[in-house]
């Protein structure tokens, strides 16, 4: 059984097609996330699932039972039996921490509900907080005690938008970890809207990126990064090279090099993505696959575990590499060397 089914949806807003017929799943205990830039209906089809945003045309299945199919069937976002994050929080400001964790569990008698919620926030390391306002924590403590509110009636299904979009880069990490130990320890399947792609991969057992209303690829972190099948794919997941050439008899060059390009006829006019981790920095009387550009170092700085290093290429166009250890020196002649794992030619667009 799946813990959510989207199937076809299709919504808009004033006639502006937000979301294009989408479908997903999410399996018991997965985590899925919703990848994409912003205004691709990411958030628009997490509303959806939710019973937030009205839907349309599609059906929308959780836990197996059918909650909207966009005419006869509307279940109410309270009766899905789903939790939901966002980024904002959304505490309740004049309840404690306990009494916003326990706001869910208003069914059960008072004293089950307390030690329920005083469960829940120890298993966010929150024990000490339960009768702290919202304004006395700090923005991480407030995002745990949001988690632990949509965990406590435990949901057959957990939906998050941006959920850590407002923490600081060094607390968004530990968040992010503490708050995937506790998915996969309560087995709840979850699907995680973001615009981040290092997050997605660091959370999700599966991504789909979407554009312009529809999911351009999905599968597993490694799949999408190492197998993708265009060059939006590429540009997404980080920054990259480009460079323009044209198939001959198989293969595109770079200054006199030959990349191969399977499957695409000759005089195709291609664009060719260097991921800068791609691009191996070596001295010119350095051994290695024949293969090699000359390049001559434009400028370089230490960005602490890697340097980043600027090269001008003898027709003048230039490449960003990320190389290890300390950066070469300035006007240097080096030999460039491109793994490739990190290289991907496609059609030109336009």
């Amino acid at each position: 059984m799946t813990s959510l089914i989207l199937e076809e949806v299709r919504h808009a807003f004033d006639g502006v097609v937000a979301v294009d017929g989408l479908s997903l799943e999410v399996g018991l205990g997965e985590i899925v996330c919703l990848l994409g830039p912003s205004g691709c209906g990411k958030t628009t089809s997490l509303r959806i699932a939710a019973g937030l945003e009205h839907l349309q045309q599609g059906r929308v299945s959780i836990g197996g039972a059918v909650v909207a199919d966009g005419r006869t069937t509307s279940v109410p976002p309270e009766k899905r039996n789903i939790g939901m994050v966002f980024q904002d929080y959304a505490l309740f400001p004049h309840l404690t921490a306990r009494e916003n964790v326990a706001f869910g569990l208003a069914a059960q008698p008072a004293a089950a509900a307390r030690k329920a919620a005083d469960e829940m926030l120890a298993r966010v390391g929150l024990a000490a907080y339960g009768d702290q306002y919202p304004h006395a924590l700090s923005g991480g403590e407030q995002q745990r005690v949001a988690l632990a509110r949509a965990l406590a009636p435990r949901p057959k299904l957990m939906l998050l938008d941006e959920p850590f979009a407002n923490l600081d880069v060094r607390l968004r990490d530990q968040v992010r970890d503490d708050s995937l130990t506790l998915l996969k320890e309560a087995g709840i399947a979850a699907l995680l809207v973001t615009h981040d792609p290092e997050e997605a991969m660091r959370m999700a057992d599966r991504i789909a990126v979407m554009r312009k209303g529809r999911i351009v690829q999905q599968g597993s972190p490694v799949d999408l990064y190492t197998r993708p099948i265009d060059g939006f794919m590429v540009r997404f997941f980080n920054e990259v090279n480009v460079l323009n050439g044209v198939v001959k008899s198989g293969y595109v060059t770079v200054t006199g090099a030959p990349l191969e390009a399977p499957g695409l006829p000759d005089d195709t006019p291609v664009e060719i993505l260097i991921r800068p981790e791609g691009i191996a920095v070596r001295g010119t009387g350095a051994g290695g696959c024949s293969a090699s550009i000359a390049a001559t170092v434009h400028r370089a700085r230490l960005m602490g575990p890697y340097s980043l290093t600027i090269l001008r290429l003898s027709d003048g166009s230039e490449l960003t590499a990320r190389t290890p250890g300390k950066p070469p020196e300035a006007g240097q002649a080096v030999r460039l060397h491109l793994d490739p794992e990190h290289v991907f030619v496609f059609p030109r667009s336009g």
